[in-house]
């Protein structure tokens, strides 16, 4: 079993690593679900980590239809990934139906080769989960992450025991969502998948002495996947 860590820094890239993680989804802006990191965080990373580095392919927050101009960005930030030897990719991409945009997907897939590629949640918000999970495997993506389509993993485990079960060999079916050491023993067994994913991060007090009280949202608390939290994630495992 393997378990893929959603940091969002440098810092939880390490504590991935550190605490037995299998690979990084490496992004920034998890309060927005996830936004692509700078070229400097991908170059980083991928220079101190030895374990998997896949980067998240998304320009924007908010929904998974992209304009034109978005669909050249997310190109260019799948070359700069392949340029950094990153291991592989992040991708979403919907329809205004909610159908998987299977042309542009697939261009990403060729593009993106011979990196991996992992359909991101785009897929939870889909009108049609098994029509998706065919349309994917279709594209050439490797694995899928889910909540089986609703808030949490846990809450979509009996979807996401199906997807599995109809995945086969074909694609790796990952859950996520609220996934940690107090879940993952009930997920394993719902939902019999190989491999989970979660952030696992934890609130860190700011190192600055100064705050301005009449400033909120900026100079304060941040938050960072924890080794302790991962270690407890793969011992489980």
């Amino acid at each position: 079993m393997k378990l893929e860590i959603c940091a969002n820094s440098f810092a939880s890239a390490l504590a991935a690593q550190n605490g037995g993680a299998h690979r990084v989804e490496l992004c920034e802006n998890l309060n927005e679900g996830g936004t692509t990191p700078s070229y400097g965080t991908i170059k980083k990373v991928r220079e101190q980590l030895h374990i998997q580095v896949y980067v998240l392919i998304r320009p924007r927050a908010g929904d998974f239809n992209y304009t034109d101009e978005e669909f050249e960005i997310m190109k260019a930030d799948i070359l700069n990934c392949k340029q950094l030897g990153c291991d592989g990719v992040v991708i979403g991409l919907l329809d205004e139906e909610g159908n998987v945009a299977s042309i542009r997907t697939k261009e990403l897939v060729k593009l993106a080769s011979p990196m991996g590629v992992t359909f991101h949640r785009a897929f939870d918000c889909c009108n049609d989960g098994l029509k998706a999970l065919k349309t994917i495997i279709y594209c050439g993506c490797e694995r899928i992450l889910t909540s089986g389509m609703q808030n949490t993993a846990i809450d979509g485990a009996n979807f996401l025991k199906e997807l599995v079960d109809k995945a086969g060999d074909n694609i790796i079916i990952m859950p996520g969502s609220g996934v940690n050491e107090n879940n993952i023993q009930e997920l394993i067994e719902k939902t019999n998948a190989k491999e989970y994913h979660t952030s696992a991060k934890v609130p860190v007090a700011s190192t600055m002495n100064y705050q301005n009280p009449a400033i909120r949202n900026m100079g304060g608390m941040i938050e960072v996947s924890s080794e302790e939290k991962i270690r407890k994630i793969t011992a489980l495992l």
